[in-house]
């Protein structure tokens, strides 16, 4: 099969059109004739070696969409042809509060969906909505699914509460925007782009702060009738003091990366004066990939930044590396 191999780290130029041989389904496990793939920035992280466990070479991708090509022994054939969806959140475990020791996140050190086929737990096959495209379902997993248990079960986001999702245009952000909305909540953005901030409220956010600018947590303040009541943010670090001084009393913070800066200290009285929860938040559950599923069922639809075919895959990273893209950036697979 075509693929997309990481032999060496570095840029974009060390991803490679190769032909490796096609995968085969051990027990309990399904081939998937991927039609499209989507990046999320795990995998520029992986290829920059800024990832933990990393072993080459490796086919990158975490997001695919496709037709079940072959099945394993243990798994109903009937699955053979359909249109399925694949949750990336490999063995999960039984509690649902948190992941099990064998968790891990497709496309390392599993081979991902950078290719043609790819090999997974049948387990881990859902319907594809028939009213989404193969580019926009190929779209949702990773960032829908993180953007989801952040949401709905971390937060617990209520309608008519204020949410504010920091660095607007990224993946998971742009889903998160999507699904508070759907919940009935009111949302503000941040980015350093003034542009972005505007396609987030032609996409139903009702205002943004640009910060890069001074005081920028009291405009958000502003914004939100005296400061946010949930806050989903990848950031962390250095982004961190300024969410919690400027969250409502009583509010919560859900953060699932930490991407810029260095640690910084958090001024501790302000979390137990205010009354504030600070929630970590990764991936999430089979139940809840399937929840994601159904809001995109008809209801909502992921947002599409830019489509390249698998071959121009480089090209792909390399629009993610300039930190241009408002959505998903999308591998077709011919």
């Amino acid at each position: 099969m075509n693929a997309i191999v990481l032999r060496a780290l570095g840029g974009p130029e060390r991803l490679a059109l190769e032909q490796i041989p096609d995968p085969q389904p051990g027990p309990g496990e399904a081939v998937v004739r991927l039609r499209a793939a989507a990046l999320n920035h795990r995998d520029a992280w992986i290829r920059q070696g800024l990832y933990t466990g990393i072993t080459l070479p490796i086919v990158l991708g975490s997001d695919g969409a496709g037709t079940v090509q072959a099945v394993g022994v243990g798994v109903d054939p009937a699955l053979l042809g359909t249109a399925v969806v694949i949750n990336p959140s490999l063995d999960w475990g039984t509690d649902d509060r948190v992941q099990g020791p064998a968790y891990r996140i497709l496309g390392l050190p599993d081979n991902g969906t950078y290719a043609e086929y790819v090999k997974v737990p049948a387990t881990n096959l859902f319907a594809k909505p028939d009213t989404l495209s193969w580019e926009a379902a190929a779209a949702m997993p990773l960032a829908g699914l993180t953007a989801y248990r952040a949401l709905v079960t971390r937060a617990r986001v209520q309608p008519g509460e204020t949410v504010l999702v920091t660095g607007i245009g990224g993946g998971v952000a742009t889903f998160a925007l999507l699904v508070a909305r759907h919940l009935g909540a009111r949302v503000v953005v941040t980015s350093g782009s003034d542009a972005k901030i505007a396609r987030a409220r032609q996409r139903g956010a009702e205002g943004g702060v640009n910060y890069k600018a001074e005081n920028w947590g009291r405009a958000v303040q502003a914004l939100c009738d005296g400061g946010p009541d949930v806050i989903i943010d990848s950031a962390g670090r250095d982004a961190l003091p300024t969410l919690v001084e400027i969250v409502k009393p009583g509010g919560r913070i859900v953060t699932f990366g930490a991407t810029t800066g260095s640690p910084s200290t958090i001024e501790v009285r302000r979390i137990f004066w205010k009354q504030i929860s600070i929630l970590g938040s990764t991936m999430g559950t089979p139940r809840e990939f399937g929840e994601m599923l159904k809001m995109f069922d008809g209801t909502l639809a992921p947002i599409v930044d830019r489509v390249f075919p698998l071959a121009a895959a480089a090209d792909a990273h390399r629009r993610m590396d300039q930190a241009d893209q408002f959505g998903k950036i999308v591998l077709v697979i011919a």
